[in-house]
């Protein structure tokens, strides 16, 4: 570093000459660096900074297996456990707890005898059932019809889909829990020369389709290869309608000459 001006002739400069600037500024007071700037020296020191650590990678994700769903309770058990006679159908109908989820109370059982001249099944007892089945307004329908076309009420057998007083089944659930099989071995145990199933749901069981027919009062299946049946409108509509009464009566005349 060099000095030069007009007072001073250029000369190198030397450590005396910066020891002599700082004792000048000491002498004038001056004796430490500031700044305009005011400053906390109590101040905490700022943490140094870091960089974040980088987020760990999730774990690859599994890939969605469906849930496997618990098949249905079979209604009744397992076919093979059900009664092989029809002798020893009602007892079993009457206590069996897989045939309602373990409800005992308000069922009614099955009357009449095998091989009977028509067997009726209907979709459940009547509200006013307590002892025997189709013991109110429905069954008194019901045996008018019978004695219309001859047959006496003890020359049927009475059975029912379900075994106490339902109003509002879920028909689509008791199908896919096998109702309609363990109707249908029902019926081939009582053995009855012919079947009138009272009501959509009921011929439903019994493998008929009743949308494949045009007519409504008209439609005659078979339950399994040889019994005859006939599919009647619901007792409801039948105790309602007039009409429905007519389009029956036709029906059962062309049944019985058939």
């Amino acid at each position: 570093m060099t000095l030069s001006g007009p007072a001073f002739p250029q000369r190198s400069l030397h450590s005396g000459d910066l020891a002599a600037a700082l004792d000048w500024w000491r002498e004038a007071g001056v004796d430490c660096d500031y700044h305009d700037a005011a400053r906390d020296w109590l101040e905490a020191a700022a943490p140094a900074v870091t960089a974040p650590p980088e987020p760990a990678q999730p774990p690859a994700a599994l890939p969605k297996t469906k849930p496997v769903s618990e098949p249905a309770a079979k209604i009744g058990g397992a076919p093979q456990d059900w009664p092989q006679e029809l002798g020893d159908f009602a007892a079993w109908w009457l206590s069996e707890p897989s045939l309602d989820n373990g409800q005992i109370f308000g069922r009614i059982a099955p009357r009449g005898s095998i091989g009977a001249r028509i067997m009726v099944l209907i979709e459940h007892p009547e509200a006013e059932d307590s002892q025997s089945l189709l013991s109110g307004p429905e069954g008194r329908l019901i045996e008018a019809i019978l004695m219309s076309i001859g047959i006496s009420p003890d020359q049927a057998y009475f059975a029912s889909a379900l075994p106490r007083h339902m109003p509002m089944p879920d028909w689509p659930a008791l199908h896919a829990a096998g109702l309609g099989e363990l109707t249908r071995h029902h019926v081939a145990l009582a053995a009855p020369q012919r079947v009138i199933g009272f009501g959509a749901n009921v011929s439903s069981l019994l493998g008929h389709d009743p949308a494949k027919s045009t007519e409504p009062f008209r439609q005659f299946y078979h339950v399994g290869a040889t019994i005859p049946a006939l599919a009647a409108p619901g007792l409801n509509s039948l105790m309602a309608r007039p009409k429905a009464k007519a389009g029956l009566w036709a029906s059962l005349l062309d049944w019985q000459q058939g």
